[in-house]
């Protein structure tokens, strides 16, 4: 049996059963985003209340960030072969713990403590959750789970970052992390109801995720998903002064606009699903053109509440696709080691989140909002010539 079979007896049965457990992962995924993007719409509040910089304050962003990269590929090789079904039920537990932490947290270093065990539970949990699709429903449903799964990135845009956003604004960011101790544990017990277990049949050692490198296919996949998200992180983590300072849209008009750039990306990862499974390469090369040049439209034609609104939708259709196609990208590029390029790809995905916020922060502090969105867009833009290199790589076109 390899890592990416099945790994209960009866192929009618997978089909039948497991899409209950695609959909527990996928509030898993919801879950972690939520987590790791909240202070997002914080920064003021716990920066006035602990006495820090909002530049100081988006290390809430960067650390945890930092910490699942380091964490995506080491688990899997800590766990060896323990079952994945515990070692996911473990990391929720972990993420119960972090938040409640973060809630009841004194003061600012031990706020960024828990956040280093958020950033634990993230990449362990990401590093073998983003390949489940494969092993939880037929091959030919494989795409359609994958944006189930990454379904929950869109949803916790639309719901679980702006309601938090709200929460805090109305009673306390306190609150807010103390809401997401609760939303854990109840994922948590969503997978031990409906998660089949989920033997490791290898462990994951150091030598394989090193060995990934030497397939061009994942190479590719790994740089594209660095200069993506590291662009859009290095803008988003400021949306929220973006949008006041630069379009002139009031505060309290800053949830309901992150609200709709969640429901634009639930869009654009379902739109991308359907794409990735006739034209992947294609769809790829799609999202970097556009979402940089969006990027790089802000700074000229979103000098208005109008032209804001509009490029922020825009550049949420576009980024829902991301996590869908990067990761279809790397089951195809690795179709016999998913677990290790998944643990490979989230690990960079999650490096690119916290530099992306770490330029952003340097960037908002010595110069004009406008300069992070110019180097957002540049960072995206230069994703495009490295997807089309690659489109004569067998399984990517």
């Amino acid at each position: 049996m390899t890592a990416t079979e099945p790994t209960t007896t009866g192929r009618d049965a997978t089909a039948r059963s497991h899409w209950a457990a695609v959909s527990a992962v996928a509030f898993g995924t919801f879950l972690l985003v939520t987590a790791e993007q909240l202070p997002i719409g914080l920064l003021t509040p716990v920066g006035s209340a602990l006495s820090v910089s909002e530049g100081a304050a988006g290390l809430m962003v960067t650390v945890p960030s930092v910490v699942a990269a380091i964490a995506a590929p080491v688990v899997p090789v800590l766990v060896g072969r323990m079952n994945r079904r515990l070692l996911l039920v473990a990391l929720m537990g972990l993420m119960t713990l972090a938040n409640l932490a973060s809630a009841l947290a004194p003061d600012y270093p031990l706020l960024i403590a828990a956040r280093v065990l958020v950033g634990v539970a993230i990449g362990g949990f990401w590093a073998v959750a983003g390949g489940l699709a494969v092993r939880l429903v037929p091959a030919a449903h494989v795409p359609r789970a994958t944006a189930i799964i990454f379904g929950g990135v869109g949803a916790a845009n639309v719901f679980g970052v702006p309601i938090g956003t709200m929460i805090g604004g109305l009673a306390s960011w306190r609150i807010a992390f103390g809401a997401l101790g609760a939303l854990a544990l109840a994922v948590l017990v969503a997978l031990l109801v409906v998660l089949p277990p989920l033997a490791a049949a290898r462990p994951v050692g150091l030598r394989r995720l090193a060995g990934q490198f030497r397939d061009r296919g994942v190479r590719v996949g790994i740089l594209a998903t660095f200069l993506i998200v590291t662009g859009h992180f290095s803008a988003y983590t400021f949306v929220s002064p973006v949008l006041r300072e630069l379009s002139g849209i009031d505060g309290r008009l800053v949830g309901p606009l992150l609200f709709g750039f969640g429901v634009a990306g639930i869009v654009g990862n379902f739109v991308a699903g359907a794409a990735v499974a006739k034209r992947l390469h294609r769809t790829v090369l799609a999202i970097a053109a556009i979402l940089g040049v969006t990027l790089l439209l802000y700074p000229v034609a979103g000098l208005s509440a109008a032209g804001g609104v509009t490029l922020l939708v825009v550049w949420g259709l576009v980024y829902g696709g991301v996590s869908t196609s990067l990761q279809t990208w790397m089951i195809r590029a690795a179709p016999q080691a998913v677990e290790e390029a998944s643990a490979l790809w989230v690990a960079v995905f999650n490096l690119s989140i916290g530099l992306g916020a770490l330029a952003g922060g340097a960037i908002v502090d010595a110069l004009p909002l406008q300069g992070i969105l110019w180097l957002a867009g540049v960072l995206v833009l230069l994703a495009a010539p490295t997807v089309w290199s690659a489109r004569r790589i067998a399984g990517l076109g």
